[in-house]
């Protein structure tokens, strides 16, 4: 009722209802998320990501296992009962006993330590993995995010470019109308602009598919015509010393890190081959009732025992010289990983410094003398000074030198990203 009353209040009140809805339709509409939202959301969605946290919660409850002592063994013997009649009376229970018993297995030189321990070096190296699975998709997902920033710059490059030449076509209209330009040569110029419808129709793709990509990342599934991101598409001229990121790779690299645990785990697994080749006693205990042995005053008996298996011929050594060469084998996998990770850090390196170099002559020479350029044609072919050819090729030359420029900064970023990958960590935004 409130609502119909506002509505009636003529036409302010139905403007300001407008307003109000276009403001409310507006925000749903789209929504633009910077790059640590986009992470954020991507941390806390990724199915693939969730399944192998998943994996690594798997692997801790194997602690518990591997920590529990052996089950004591219960057992029930009854014997002495009669199977036959005697003196023609048959009482088959009289003579039955029964002898309950209880055994355990003691393992001995810290079988149960060695065995968590390794178990928990096993949670530590897939914790490692997990955090290397994802620094990886973090760099799938920062291209995705690259992509759809440089697909944005394109798109708004494309529509500058329409935009301007529309206003290009108007004034070659009134120099037509005024007689300074033949019909054919308008006719060109009119012509040209299905070229830019083109290639701003080609921009609107190749967003949208820039942001299907990143939404399948972030496992969301907004439409993408409400769905944008937002962050500084420019580059940094200033580069840390090479030196300092192998430094940071070293620390913070997790594929790194989960080879140097597998040697440790495997050092562990040595010991423990070790000490599962040592013997392992039995001890038993039983309890009888109306025993039927030598001893006229043992109705009731206790008994005990203790076996000890002889570990002449099997010692575990396959086991222990397995773990042995695991060791070797742990060592050198690491030494690999290590040599792995500089190879990745300078070559990233070596790709950023690439883009930089190519990047700082745009942004301080060639950006300025193409919009000089164009400018200044554009200017004299208004007042007749200049060829339409001229023009054309002044603003072909401008649009592929800002075109250029998106690329290579898009090419920066991505570059920055497997830097970034590289290292471990984000060491560049």
């Amino acid at each position: 009722m409130q609502i119909v009353r506002f509505l009636r209040c003529g036409s302010c009140g139905v403007g300001i209802v407008g307003l109000v809805l276009a403001a409310c339709s507006n925000a749903v509409a789209q929504q633009s998320l910077t790059w640590d939202q986009v992470r954020a959301r991507f941390e806390a969605s990724n199915p693939a990501l969730k399944a192998d946290a998943d994996n690594v919660d798997e692997i801790r409850a194997e602690e518990v296992t591997a920590y529990l002592r052996p089950n004591p063994q219960f057992g029930l013997l009854a014997d002495g009962t009669q199977i036959a009649p005697h003196d023609g009376v048959w009482t088959p229970l009289k003579g039955t006993y029964e002898e309950p018993s209880l055994s355990y297995l003691h393992e001995r030189d810290h079988k149960r330590e060695l065995r968590l321990e390794s178990a928990q070096e096993g949670t530590q190296i897939s914790k490692s993995e997990h955090e290397d699975l994802k620094r990886t998709l973090e760099f799938t997902l920062r291209s995705a995010f690259v992509q759809t920033l440089q697909a944005n710059a394109v798109l708004k490059l494309a529509q500058d470019d329409l935009d301007y030449y529309d206003k290009i076509i108007a004034i070659s209209r009134d120099r037509f109308k005024a007689g300074d330009i033949a019909s054919i040569d308008f006719d060109r110029i009119e012509l040209l602009r299905v070229q830019y419808e083109a290639e701003l129709q080609t921009a609107i793709v190749n967003l949208r598919t820039a942001k299907i990509q990143l939404l399948q990342l972030l496992n969301d599934r907004t439409p993408a015509e409400q769905f944008d991101v937002t962050g500084s598409f420019d580059f940094s001229d200033t580069l840390q010393p090479l030196e300092d990121f192998r430094q940071i790779a070293l620390a913070n690299r997790p594929d790194l890190q989960a080879a140097l645990q597998a040697i440790q785990q495997s050092e562990t697994n040595h010991k423990l081959a070790i000490s599962n080749g040592s013997t392992d006693p039995t001890f038993s205990a039983w309890y009888t009732y109306n025993s039927s042995n030598n001893n006229p005053n043992g109705i009731q008996t206790l008994g005990a025992s203790v076996n000890v298996p002889l570990r002449i011929f099997d010692r575990n050594q396959g086991e222990k010289k397995r773990t042995l060469i695991d060791i070797d084998r742990s060592q050198q996998a690491s030494d690999a990983t290590r040599a792995q990770v500089f190879s990745d850090v300078d070559t990233a390196y070596a790709e950023v410094e690439s883009n930089i170099a190519l990047l700082k002559p745009y942004k301080a020479r060639y950006n300025a003398q193409a919009l000089r350029v164009r400018d200044t044609v554009t200017y004299a072919y208004e007042h007749g000074g200049a060829s339409l050819m001229d023009f054309l090729n002044a603003q072909s030359d401008f649009r592929q030198v800002q075109l250029a420029y998106a690329q290579l900064i898009a090419a920066y970023l991505t570059a920055a990203g497997q830097l970034n990958l590289a290292v471990g960590r984000e060491v560049i935004q």
